[in-house]
C-alpha cells in the first residue's frame, strides 16, 4: 500500500498528540466578579449564620473577596470541555482537570487572567465515595497523656469544665481513618460531633473523609479521643469539621490549594478554630519550590488562605515543621503568617526537641509562636490501639484544644485577643526568642492574666432587654476610658448604628436613640483602644 505524504503527515500529528496529551489539575484565575448577584447586605446566601455571628462579634466586614465566584464563568470552562472542581472566594478562581492541550482555549477566555498547574495527572472524581474497613484490636493499651495535658493546664482547664462544648474545630490534615469505627472516637459518632455535611474530602472530591493516611487520625485524637481509663483528649467536647487537605502519595502545589478550599467552605460553615498539622516549602516538582525569602507570611499560597482566615475571626494554629535539625530550619509555610499561632515542640521536661523549627520568618518576625510538648506523644491510631508520636505536628493539637477551653471560658473575647493572651501569658513571654517563641502556655496561666486586667466592669449597659426606644451606656470611670467607637449591629450581619462617644465626669452617659430599630436581637460592640466590649442586645 502506498502512502500520500499528506496522509502520513496527519497520522503523525495524531501519534504526537496522543503521545504527549496529558490531563492535569490547574487553578484557572478569573480577572473580575463582574455580573455577581451577591451583596453584602444578604449574606446569608453565601455563608452560614455561625459565620455571620463569630464576624459581627469580632467587627469583622464582610467584604466583595468573600462573594463566590461568578457561576456563567465556570460553565463557560465547562462548556470548553474542562471539567470543573473546587472553587475559591478568596483568590477568585477554580480548580479544573483537563487535557494540556485545552490550556490555549481556557486561557483565551476574556475573562480568564491566567492558568496555574498545580499537579499532574488527573486524580478528582465527579462524585462518590470509597469503602473502607478498619481492624479494630479488642485489647486496648492503656496510655499516659496526663504528661502532655500537664504541660498547658489541659487538665485544670478539663476539671474547671472547660472541655470545648461551645467551640467548632476544623482539622486539616491528610485523612482520618478508623474516627469513625474505633472506641476512642465513639463518642463523637454517638453525640454527633463531627459535621459531616461540613467536612470534606478535597484529595479525590469525595464526602468519605475517613479514609487515606493515620497522620490526621493521630493529630485528631491529641484533641478529640477519650476512652475511660485509656486516652484523654484536649477538647474532647468540641465539635468538629474534618478536612482532607494533604495527599501524602505526593507533593505539589495543589496541597495549597487544598487547604485554600477547606479554609473557605471551614469559614462558611462557621469554624471557631482550626489545627493544621502541615507545612511546605518544597515539592516534587523542583519549579514549585519556595525560597526562604518567601516564609514571609504573604507570598505562598497557603499562607495567605492562613491569614484571610484568620482575618475573619477564626484562631489558626499550625506546627511550625520538622526542619530544626535540617538545612531549611525555619518554619515551614503557613506558620510564617503573622496571625497564625505556629507551635514547636518540647520533650516532657519543656527542653526545645532538635528538629522543631526555629524563626524568624523571612521579615523578621517571632515564629515560632508558643510551643508544647511534642516528643513521644499518646496518640490513637486508626485500629483504636494507642502509640506514640513525635514532632510539631502532636504538639499543635495540644495548644488547639487550650485554645478551645480558654474561649469557652472568655467567649467575648475576639480570635486575635485569644491568640494574644495565650502568648502574652506564655512562659517566656516577657523574652520571646525564635527557638520557642513566647514559650509554653498554660490555661491557669491565661485565667491568672486575664484577672489581674481592669477590664471587667468597664461598662455599664441598660435597659437590656431594651423595652423603649433608648440604649444608655456609662463607664465607670470616664478618665479611664475617655472615648470609644460604639457599633449596634444586627443578626444579619447588618450595622445599624455606629457613632463616636467623649466621655468625661461631666458628660458621663450616652443614649443611643434606637427608635428606627426594630426588634429583635443586635450585637452591642464597644471598642475602647485596643479593647472590644461586646454585650448581647434584645429589643422588645
Amino acid at each position: 500500500m502506498v502512502w500520500s505524504k499528506a496522509i502520513l503527515t496527519l497520522l503523525c500529528s495524531a501519534i504526537l498528540a496522543t503521545t504527549t496529551a496529558q490531563v492535569n489539575r490547574y487553578m484557572v484565575f478569573f480577572k473580575d466578579r463582574t455580573g455577581t448577584s451577591y451583596s453584602v447586605d444578604a449574606p446569608l446566601v453565601f455563608l452560614s449564620q455561625r459565620a455571620i455571628d463569630r464576624r459581627t462579634q469580632q467587627g469583622v466586614n464582610i467584604t466583595e473577596q468573600d462573594f463566590p465566584v461568578n457561576k456563567a464563568y465556570v460553565e463557560a470552562l465547562q462548556d470548553a470541555g474542562a471539567e470543573t472542581f473546587f472553587s475559591t472566594r478568596w483568590m477568585n478562581g477554580v480548580l479544573v482537570q483537563c487535557d494540556n492541550a485545552l490550556l490555549p482555549t481556557l486561557q483565551a477566555l476574556a475573562f480568564v487572567d491566567h492558568v496555574e498547574f498545580v499537579a499532574p495527572n488527573a486524580k478528582l472524581q465527579k462524585s462518590g465515595r470509597k469503602k473502607v474497613t478498619y481492624a479494630i484490636k479488642a485489647d486496648e493499651v492503656a496510655s499516659k497523656t496526663q504528661a502532655q495535658l500537664q504541660m498547658i493546664g489541659l487538665d485544670q482547664m478539663q476539671a474547671a469544665g472547660y472541655k470545648g462544648q461551645t467551640r467548632v474545630i476544623g482539622v486539616f490534615d491528610g485523612g482520618f481513618p478508623g474516627v469513625n469505627t474505633t472506641t476512642p472516637f465513639q463518642h463523637l459518632i454517638d453525640n454527633h460531633q463531627i459535621d459531616l455535611a461540613a467536612s470534606r474530602d478535597f484529595i479525590a472530591n469525595s464526602d468519605n473523609v475517613f479514609q487515606y493516611n493515620e497522620h490526621g487520625t493521630e493529630v485528631f485524637s491529641i484533641i478529640a479521643a477519650n476512652q475511660q481509663g485509656v486516652f484523654t483528649g484536649g477538647a474532647y467536647e468540641a465539635t468538629y469539621q474534618l478536612y482532607v487537605t494533604e495527599d501524602t502519595g505526593s507533593e505539589y502545589r495543589i496541597e495549597e490549594y487544598n487547604w485554600l478550599f477547606a479554609a473557605e467552605r471551614a469559614d462558611s460553615a462557621g469554624v471557631d478554630i482550626v489545627n493544621s498539622s502541615l507545612g511546605y516549602f518544597d515539592f516534587d516538582d523542583a519549579s514549585m519550590n519556595y525560597a526562604k525569602s518567601a516564609m514571609d507570611g504573604k507570598t505562598t499560597v497557603i499562607s495567605q488562605a492562613a491569614q484571610w482566615l484568620a482575618d475573619r475571626g477564626v484562631v489558626v494554629v499550625c506546627s511550625a515543621g520538622n526542619e530544626g535539625g535540617k538545612a531549611w530550619q525555619i518554619v515551614t509555610a503557613p506558620a510564617d503568617a503573622k496571625d497564625v499561632l505556629a507551635t514547636g515542640c518540647v520533650s516532657m521536661g519543656g527542653i526545645r526537641y532538635g528538629s522543631s523549627s526555629i524563626g524568624p520568618s523571612a521579615d523578621g518576625r517571632i515564629k515560632p509562636d508558643v510551643a508544647a510538648m511534642g516528643v513521644s506523644n499518646s496518640i490513637i491510631r486508626p485500629d483504636g490501639s494507642t502509640g506514640s508520636a513525635t514532632g510539631t505536628s502532636v504538639a499543635a493539637p495540644l495548644i488547639t484544644s487550650l485554645v478551645a477551653g480558654v474561649w469557652q471560658r472568655y467567649p467575648e473575647l475576639s480570635a486575635k485577643e485569644v491568640m494574644d493572651l495565650i502568648r502574652k501569658s506564655a512562659s517566656q513571654a516577657n523574652n520571646p526568642d525564635n527557638l520557642l517563641g513566647y514559650g509554653i502556655p498554660n490555661f491557669k496561666a491565661v485565667v491568672n492574666y486575664v484577672e489581674q486586667q481592669t477590664q471587667e466592669n468597664t461598662f455599664e449597659v441598660y435597659p437590656n432587654p431594651i423595652t423603649h426606644d433608648s440604649l444608655t451606656i456609662r463607664p465607670f470611670n470616664p478618665n479611664e476610658v475617655a472615648t470609644c467607637q460604639v457599633e449596634i449591629v444586627s443578626s444579619q450581619g447588618r450595622l445599624v448604628l455606629r457613632s463616636e462617644i467623649a466621655f468625661s465626669w461631666l458628660a458621663r452617659t450616652y443614649t443611643a436613640d434606637l427608635s428606627q430599630v426594630a426588634s429583635g436581637v443586635y450585637v452591642l460592640r464597644l471598642t475602647w483602644g485596643d479593647r472590644r466590649f461586646v454585650y448581647k442586645l434584645i429589643k422588645i
